[in-house]
């Protein structure tokens, strides 16, 4: 079992509260309940609230070099405890073993370790005036609310907490009800890092958690990252209460394949844009274009890597595709795998559920690759969150950006091709949030991440970041008389 000590983290310390509504996390690989938990009732988000609108006005006020220690002393502990991480994060995923190492409790050092080495540098300008000046002061906004999604538990708390500590926030975060562990572990971590009780809360709980806690006047802004329904709900909720928001939602993300391209490189970003995590990740690339004179050699290299994909046990670092979360996602999978059969899309491979030694209850699938896809189909145009590859073909430069651009969502895109200028071409006319050239799903902390249209709004990461849990307070100073008419 990853039964936690308590169900919330409120005030620097574990906290129950027995007349929470019950909930299990559950094994996506056995269907068996790894934790029991509870919602959070009425009492504890107060307690959060208060315990967060009471610490952070101290936190704002030390030198932002203290706020930095304290992030970077929480990223080193989390790479000492990068296995253990990694095996609570694969057992309430699902996600292999190989990837939780990599791109996890990992990704959630390196933000708070890039925004704890700026902490000391997020501030004002001085504006020259004439005789006169001005100056503008970085201030925080107070009391944030984070709401993460169940594909990047850890990596997404840190993502929200990172930038929210180092402008002098608190945070209160409100976890996936599916996967609720790994974020009561980073608050752990930070306590022992020396973070002040209050600032990191945990709470629990399904979406009324999330919007009590959106809708309480304390709480100064909002940050979501999910689907676009519930984004929209959260807007306006936030809206209600004129609070910022940073929505960071879903997508249908273009990936396309030029005929000068890598054969093997592209592939590759294919494969990782569609495969990756069981294929849940937001800013998967499901609709891969490619030119029609490489689409025969594509398929062909694309079908036999796919076919050697290893799935079994995800606690074994041998294996590359762990089960989907779980088997109401594998449902609605295959419920688009359907949808392309009778749309008259060609099943090149997969499809179906897998038999896995000794994980018969597992949320199994097959990665899965349709050709023949045309841009009115179902699976061409809602997003599936499972490893549903969709292959589009196209002959020209101009078709192509307008089919990629054909879609409501704006998350992410990619290409591959050797013309460096073409490149930049149609990087600049696509659009996304964030695109990648000759790669794909590659997200460093350094930079700005978030989408465009119905893919969200706001940046998480980079120095972008600081704009959205931050204010500016401009000061305007008189050096002389005051001139007056009156």
């Amino acid at each position: 079992m990853a039964q936690p000590d308590a169900s919330h983290y409120v005030a620097g310390a574990p906290l129950e509260d027995n007349g929470g509504t019950p909930f299990e996390s559950y094994d996506p690989a056995t269907g068996e309940p790894i934790a029991r938990l509870r919602a959070a009732t009425k009492a504890v988000i107060d307690a959060a609230v208060r315990s967060a609108d009471g610490a952070w006005r101290d936190w704002a006020a030390r030198p932002g070099v203290e706020r930095g220690r304290v992030l970077l002393r929480a990223a080193a502990l989390l790479r000492e405890r990068n296995r253990e991480l990694s095996v609570l994060e694969t057992r309430d995923t699902g996600k292999a073993l190989q990837e939780t190492l990599v791109a996890d409790a990992a990704s959630a050092a390196d933000a708070l370790e890039w925004f704890g080495g700026i902490a000391a540098s997020i501030g004002g300008q001085m504006i020259p005036l004439g005789a006169d000046f001005a100056y503008t002061r970085r201030e925080p906004l107070g009391v944030c609310v984070g709401i993460g999604a169940w594909n990047y538990p850890i990596q997404i708390a840190a993502w929200k907490a990172a930038p929210a500590l180092a402008c002098g926030n608190a945070m209160i975060f409100k976890p996936s009800e599916v996967t609720p562990l790994s974020a009561l572990k980073l608050a752990e971590i930070l306590t022992e890092a020396g973070l002040p009780a209050g600032l990191f809360n945990v709470v629990q709980g399904a979406s009324a958690v999330g919007s009590n806690l959106t809708a309480n006047p304390f709480v100064a802004k909002v940050s979501m990252t999910g689907s676009v329904p519930t984004g929209r709900k959260v807007y306006t909720a936030a809206a209600e209460g004129l609070k910022p928001a940073t929505l960071e939602l879903g997508g249908k993300s273009p990936l396309i394949v030029f005929e000068d391209a890598d054969l093997d490189d592209a592939v590759s970003g294919a494969m990782l844009g569609n495969f990756y995590s069981t294929g849940q990740v937001c800013t998967n690339g499901t609709r891969v274009f490619v030119h029609a004179s490489l689409r025969d050699a594509f398929i062909e290299r694309l079908v036999a890597r796919t076919e050697r994909i290893r799935i079994g046990d995800p606690l074994d670092e041998a294996t590359q595709m762990g089960p989907l979360v779980s088997h109401t996602q594998r449902e609605k999978v295959l419920s688009y795998i359907e949808a392309g059969r009778e749309e008259g899309a060609r099943l090149l491979t997969g499809g179906g559920i897998p038999e896995v030694a000794g994980f018969p209850n597992g949320a199994w699938i097959e990665p899965t690759i349709f050709a023949d896809v045309t841009d009115t189909m179902t699976i061409a145009r809602e997003e599936i969150f499972g490893p549903v590859l969709s292959l589009l073909t196209f002959e020209d430069e101009a078709e192509v950006i307008a089919r990629a651009n054909g879609t409501g969502f704006g998350l992410a895109a990619g290409l591959f091709t050797k013309d460096l200028a073409r490149a930049h071409r149609v990087a600049a006319a696509l659009d996304a949030g964030t695109l990648w050239i000759n790669g794909y799903n590659l997200t460093p902390v350094e930079i700005p991440f978030g989408g465009v249209k119905a893919s969200g709004l706001g940046r998480e990461n980079g120095w972008a970041a600081i704009d959205h849990y931050s204010q500016v307070k401009s000061v305007h100073v008189t050096t002389g008389s005051v001139d007056c008419p009156y």
